[in-house]
């Protein structure tokens, strides 16, 4: 996943849409565009289009119609973002994020109690 380029806001919308029922046909994914986001058509055929250039799709043949498939999962799609972001906002510093978002009193009680279970993790994990 971190050698295709990034996600788009709509085609984040189309991957959701795949990780949650695949494979769709196009005709399933136009729907549902339409019913979510009220989307035309033409939008939902041009993304899906884009999306299978970036190689954030595939398709096998189908019986009637080509059935669409992610070619990662949420989780590395994830991962790829949150690196792409932090690359280009923060010079890939997880301090300088972590220090913004508490400069700007962002971060609730929770947020800095699961900030010390993940550090507490990570540093069992590199014993």
């Amino acid at each position: 996943m971190s050698d295709k380029p990034g996600i788009s806001n709509s085609e984040w919308k189309i991957m959701e849409e795949l990780w949650s029922a695949s494979p769709r046909t196009l005709m399933e994914l136009v729907r549902a565009m339409r019913d979510k986001y009220g989307w035309a058509k033409s939008t939902t055929n041009t993304t899906v289009r884009r999306m299978e250039e970036k190689g954030l799709v595939r398709y096998e043949e189908g019986s009637r119609s080509r059935l669409y498939m992610p070619c990662c999962g949420r989780a590395d799609a994830a991962e790829a973002e949150t690196e792409s972001f932090l690359s280009k906002v923060y010079g890939g510093s997880v301090g300088l994020l972590v220090s913004s978002m508490a400069g700007q009193k962002s971060l609730t009680e929770d947020d800095i109690e699961e900030l010390r279970r993940i550090l507490r993790e990570a540093e069992e994990a590199g014993k």
